[in-house]
């Protein structure tokens, strides 16, 4: 039966051995913070959005903010980022308006976004099934002799799913510059680790594709970026594919529709919550002397702002046209279209 032992002494750690990075600056790591406080900010302030009604059911990503900007940190611009919808805001770290990510959330159609204007693919809600594209995407910037890779972002329920092997095939056996990132929160929706796999790790699964693994603390932003870094510069060197699989526990609901309350270990999300992700960084950067507290309550009252700001952004958008569910659904529609927009128009014009 798999298990993921909490404290698990094989997970690489940075933080918690006060270990100093070779590459990473003290401004860049005052940028990562920034990043986390950002991604926290949003997730806090979404679940406050969707209890008032100002955004439909969210996906909860609280405690994931080190993986998220710890792996983004690592790479460069040109690199492609595939997100699933727990990592729905993760295009705040490559400049995407808060508010455009909000309005995905309100099924606005100002929620959507070009991809190739950030290098951020559209959130992807079915479970795995990104990873090949994701590994497409490598392969093409290896056929061009591009230096960029991908990164695919899934959960540990998504290695179940047969998208996930397909795509680590393809990825293993070309050599496709591209970093599987599972956050292994030892949850898929109510579905624990134990009834996912009989592999001892999610790491495990790597060595039937011929690609190398790291586990490492998900609640640890500079072991992500450690592990990472490595993963991208392999990548870069035409050695193919990393798997990495960052470690945590879900101390949030699945989202919000849901009620972990029936099936999770109460005890053990208090503990997670007591060691969460942006506090321990946090710690981390004000015993090194890096973080006064004005420049703390600056990057928090920065993100608040934003956030405001963005709501308000959003329910400023005007109602998209019911012609957007018709106009490019077929390429030859049938006549029909035409008598149903009518009576679609009109069943709204009377609500």
């Amino acid at each position: 039966m798999a298990q993921v032992a909490h404290g698990d002494p094989a997970l690489r750690r940075v933080i918690d051995e006060d270990r100093e990075l070779d590459g990473l600056d003290e401004q860049g790591l005052i940028d990562i913070y920034r990043s986390m406080v950002l991604l926290r900010t949003y997730d806090e302030r979404s679940l406050v959005y969707h209890r008032q009604g100002r955004i439909g059911t969210y996906a909860i990503f609280w405690n994931h903010e080190a993986m998220q900007a710890g792996a983004v940190f690592a790479l460069e611009e040109d690199d492609w980022i595939f997100p699933s919808y727990r990592e729905s805001a993760i295009g705040l770290l490559r400049g995407m308006p808060a508010h455009t990510i909000l309005s995905w959330w309100r099924g606005h159609p100002a929620g959507w976004w070009n991809p190739a204007d950030y290098n951020v693919a559209s959130i992807c809600v079915p479970i795995g099934t990104h990873v090949p594209h994701a590994a497409g995407l490598a392969w093409g910037k290896k056929l061009r002799g591009e230096r960029a890779c991908a990164i695919a972002f899934f959960g540990d329920g998504a290695t179940s799913e047969g998208s996930f092997h397909e795509g680590a095939n393809f990825a293993g056996v070309l050599k496709a510059p591209l970093v599987l990132f599972c956050n292994n929160n030892q949850w898929a929706i109510s579905t624990p680790l134990e009834a996912q796999t009989a592999a001892e790790t999610l790491a495990d699964k790597a060595a039937g594709y011929g690609m190398p693994a790291a586990r490492v603390d998900g609640a640890d932003v500079l072991a992500v970026y450690e592990a990472t870094r490595e993963a991208v510069d392999r990548a870069r060197a035409g050695e193919g594919p990393t798997f990495v699989e960052a470690v945590t526990y879900r101390a949030a609901p699945h989202a919000t529709a849901d009620d972990p309350s029936v099936y999770i270990d109460q005890a053990r999300v208090e503990e997670q919550r007591r060691g969460e992700c942006v506090g321990r960084f946090e710690g981390y950067l004000q015993r090194r002397g890096l973080l006064p507290d004005e420049l703390r309550d600056q990057i928090r009252g920065d993100a608040a702002q934003l956030m405001r700001d963005a709501i308000l952004r959003a329910e400023e958008e005007p109602d998209p046209d019911p012609e957007l569910l018709f106009v490019n659904a077929l390429a030859s529609p049938p006549r029909s279209f035409d008598t149903d927009l009518a009576e679609l128009r009109r069943i709204l014009a009377d609500q």
